[in-house]
């Protein structure tokens, strides 16, 4: 089960894995592997360039 709404919101907002990926420097793979839930525990950093990709705050796309 995933712990966060990177899916959710990147859908919302027409966007691709790979586009994200672009936005954040961080890989395709990475970024499926955190949507799904099968990676954890991400670094604050990582974090932060996925919520400021998606334009959210942490709370927003994390569960805390």
């Amino acid at each position: 089960m995933p712990n966060n709404y990177i899916s959710k919101i990147r859908k919302e907002k027409g966007l691709t894995l790979t586009q994200l990926s672009k936005l954040t420097n961080l890989s395709v793979g990475y970024l499926c592997h955190l949507e799904k839930g099968s990676r954890s525990n991400p670094s604050m950093n990582t974090m932060k360039k996925i919520c400021d990709s998606l334009n959210k705050n942490l709370k927003d796309v994390f569960y805390i």
